[in-house]
């Protein structure tokens, strides 16, 4: 059965959209020379972060068997064998060879798979480690990233990939839906362009080089924070009508900025003629922090317009007139 069809629209200034800040990790501080990131105790930290990133080549690991969870070696006999065995000299072996060999899962990642969570290696173009402590916060804008994703396409295959269900599986999107990405008013932007054929949105043509606070609105850093014009709420009408008047999309998902989500979706539910959904979304926590209400929040809106029962209530609207 073919997947109904979802239009999800990037709208400003939208926390949901925005990710963690990206800091160099304690692995490339130890590769590069760089004094590595430490705790208030002056001790460094016991773990890296891990971010969402692609592998470029396959690459075969070792899992340690019953390190998922503590109690599963308790329950050993409920498992099947593992793939095999490393030595003392961390050689591979598919049967025991000494006391001390570790059982171990084989598996080859490959970057297909899609995103893994690894440690972030990226440093300055001067060689110094991203910090956290005021490398971008007061910087000119031309050194500043932007930490906001230019469309929902991100932020959903993060979801999609690394979020797990009750049931204790993935895919809490795909499995329901497709998507189209539409970057009606977004919270990110390309300041040198991007060609046609690297576009995650819809949209026709490359995308000319865009300026902070005209064709892209994010609140950090704080002193660059512009927030949009109210003549673009035109341009935002028309991207969702055009959508939505398609009849491709079983409904719409708007992802904005929690002071002015309900305002935009009150004048879209005004001026957007369509008799399918458009659910509002905002988070309180960028993507990635602990406590992150924004993700389970879009689980929910594709739940909600899935299950069609927004549908039973238009009609019986519709009939109580």
């Amino acid at each position: 059965m073919e997947k109904p069809k979802i239009a999800v629209f990037s709208g400003p200034t939208a926390t949901i959209q925005n990710s963690e800040p990206l800091v160099t990790s304690n692995k490339a501080r130890e590769n590069y020379g760089l004094p590595p990131r430490l705790i208030p105790d002056g001790t460094p930290m016991r773990f890296d972060v891990l971010r969402a990133q692609r592998l470029a080549a396959p690459v075969t690991v070792y899992i340690e068997q019953f390190s998922a969870h503590p109690l599963e070696r308790d329950a050993a006999e409920l498992y099947a064998p593992p793939d095999g065995y490393l030595d003392s000299s961390g050689v591979f072996h598919k049967q025991p060879t000494g006391p001390n060999d570790k059982a171990v899962y084989a598996v080859t990642l490959r970057p297909e798979d899609g995103l893994y969570p690894l440690p972030y290696m990226a440093r300055q173009a001067n060689g110094q480690p991203w910090e956290i402590d005021g490398t971008e916060k007061n910087a000119p804008a031309e050194l500043c990233r932007v930490p906001f994703f230019p469309d929902g396409s991100r932020l959903f295959e993060e979801i999609d990939r690394l979020g797990i269900s009750d049931e204790g599986v993935g895919c809490l999107l795909t499995a329901k839906a497709d998507f189209d990405f539409y970057r009606a008013l977004p919270s990110g932007g390309y300041a040198k362009g991007r060609a046609f054929g690297e576009r995650t949105d819809v949209g026709e043509g490359d995308i000319p080089a865009e300026i902070r606070g005209t064709d892209f609105f994010p609140y950090r850093p704080g002193y660059l924070r512009n927030e949009p014009p109210m003549a673009a709420l035109a341009r935002v009408t028309n991207v969702v009508q055009q959508a939505l008047h398609s009849g491709k999309y079983l409904g719409g998902i708007w992802l904005e900025g929690s002071p002015f989500v309900e305002e935009t979706i009150y004048w879209l539910n005004l001026l957007i003629d369509t008799h399918v959904p458009i659910v509002g979304n905002s988070s309180q926590r960028p993507h990635g922090a602990i406590g992150n209400d924004g993700d389970k929040n879009i689980v929910d809106s594709v739940d909600y317009i899935t299950s069609k029962i927004w549908s039973r209530l238009y009609r019986r609207g519709c009939d109580s007139r």
